[in-house]
């Protein structure tokens, strides 16, 4: 990879990094007749797709049995890895699970109570490749919401993977359909003969899926629409160039659409970790896949003359993935309010988040996460406000709200409280 100083960037060029796209605009025209037919043709609609994108002759949609055996047939050590995973992302998640509360404002009992969504669908990506750990990401936060119900949509294949089937098990899931794509998201939506629709869709996906998210927000709700994996890497001369390479190389076996960035503020150190991107490419297995998503005008290595050059640029950038290995990381984080998922020090890789840590790898993308933030289960919770009033805190408001009701002509608002008195 070459090097690129941030200060000498064009306009364009910086904007190639920040702008980056995600294509999924590109596809929501067919995608959305994708959704027509599976609204108007129900299971048959899914069958047909199933032949024409995954290849497959699809019998059984429904494949729920199907998850035990395959969790039962995986050996011992992927087991044990697939249990330790779905615990440790239970335990954080349950961290995030609120309370029911009440306070006396004045005589004003004002409080907030929580409630699971009672049906949510999740995707799993799947088909030729497995993805355990998407399933585990996107079922348990739900399970530890209280959803009723859980529907997981995922590809189907010749051969499903026992793998992802199993994570699907161990998570907590309700019900597992084998159904894809933009098809998949349809089905989980608005329903089919085999299908129950459900009331929000999270997971992610190509962006054939993100657009058929983007495409049925508003019949049903969605977590956000993700783009491509990325991650921003931000570093000095402490960090060892190898962990600066392996970041940029992990996230670009993804996709060759991902998007790969690290910012460092030493020179010589950002040159050393080009030549090890170099070489830890040429080694690994998805080296076409990697190699794509480095020549991508959004990824790149840039040298940054300051701390607050690369702060200001990272902030900016809004990361997916946030790396920072500096020699003081803690500072360099408090400069930068957006990102998904943040990932301090040289012995803490994306992969820990990606896979066991604990925290969600559902992450915003395409500078999403200056405005929301990962998977959670605040995704899976419904909060209400719940008020009581005395006679006397009405008494005490009566007339700041008879006031703000007529300013707005809204004459019976002020005669709901007036009718209380007189």
């Amino acid at each position: 990879m070459d090097i690129q100083r941030l200060s000498e960037l064009t306009t364009s060029e910086k904007e190639n990094f920040i702008e980056r796209d995600a294509g999924i605009e590109a596809a929501r025209k067919d995608v959305k007749e994708i959704i027509r037919e599976v609204q108007a043709e129900g299971d048959s609609a899914v069958r047909r797709f199933a032949e024409r994108f995954d290849g497959v002759d699809l019998d059984t949609i429904d494949i729920t049995a199907e998850t035990a055996e395959a969790y039962n047939r995986l050996d011992s050590e992927l087991q044990s890895a697939i249990d330790t995973a779905v615990e440790n992302v239970k335990e954080f998640h349950e961290q995030q699970v609120p309370d029911d509360w009440r306070k006396d404002f004045d005589g004003r009992m004002l409080g907030r109570r929580f409630r699971p969504i009672e049906r949510v669908g999740v995707y799993v990506p799947g088909g030729t490749a497995a993805y355990p750990s998407s399933a585990i990401m996107g079922v348990v936060p739900a399970a530890v919401a209280g959803v009723d119900h859980i529907a997981v949509a995922t590809p189907p294949a010749e051969n499903l993977s026992d793998a992802t089937l199993g994570a699907i098990h161990a998570s907590g899931a309700d019900q597992v359909y084998a159904i894809g794509g933009a098809q998949g998201v349809a089905a989980l939506a608005y329903g089919t003969e085999t299908v129950d629709s459900v009331q929000k869709i999270v997971g992610p996906g190509n962006r054939w899926v993100s657009a058929a998210k983007a495409e049925v927000r508003g019949d049903v709700e969605i977590d956000f629409v993700a783009g491509p994996s990325e991650v921003l890497v931000v570093a000095d001369k402490t960090a060892k160039p190898e962990y600066i390479a392996a970041e940029l190389v992990t996230q670009a076996e993804h996709d060759p659409n991902a998007s790969v960035v690290a910012i460092v503020t030493d020179e010589e150190t950002a040159q050393a970790a080009a030549s090890e991107v170099e070489r830890q490419a040429s080694s690994q297995p998805r080296e076409k896949t990697i190699r794509s998503a480095l020549a991508n005008d959004c990824s790149g290595i840039l040298y940054a003359q300051s701390r607050d050059e690369a702060t200001d640029f990272a902030e900016d950038y809004a990361a997916e993935h946030l790396y920072i290995s500096t020699a003081d990381d803690e500072s360099v984080l408090s400069e930068i309010d957006s990102a998904g998922s943040v990932f301090l020090g040289a012995y803490t890789p994306v992969a820990a988040g990606d896979y066991a840590s604990g925290t969600n790898h559902v992450l915003p993308t395409t500078g999403l996460a200056a405005v929301t933030g990962g998977l959670s289960v605040d995704e899976f919770i419904r909060p209400t406000t719940v008020q009581r009033l005395s006679e006397e805190s009405l008494s005490d408001l009566r007339e700041t709200i008879e006031t703000l009701a007529e300013a707005e002509g809204l004459h019976a608002h002020a005669d709901s409280v007036r009718k209380r008195f007189d």
